[in-house]
């Protein structure tokens, strides 16, 4: 199965903006086999949201996300250095 994305067309814009990432290229940090996915705890209020953490080209991308049914709703994404820290530890890389 095949998982389905949709986001905020503005959002995506601003997000670009200030994380020069789009959430286009940030959906395919869930294809790593080694992601990693948390709740995040501090945004989640009605509707839990997630993070997923995984490689896409240059790094380690963090994603924030929630699910819509069945269908995954991207909401913010960037190249930041504690998810790349969370990433690291939860597959056990040590540099």
């Amino acid at each position: 199965m095949r998982a389905r994305f949709e986001w905020d067309a503005a959002k995506d814009r601003e997000n670009h903006r200030k994380h020069g990432v789009r959430f286009a290229a940030a959906q395919h940090a869930f294809a790593d086999p080694r992601r990693v996915i948390a709740l995040d705890v501090a945004h989640s209020g009605d509707e839990p949201r997630y993070f997923c953490f995984g490689r896409v080209h240059q790094g380690i991308l963090t994603v924030r996300f929630t699910y819509r049914g069945d269908v995954i709703r991207i909401i913010g994404a960037g190249y930041w250095r504690k998810g790349k820290q969370i990433y690291e530890r939860e597959n056990q890389i040590h540099r």
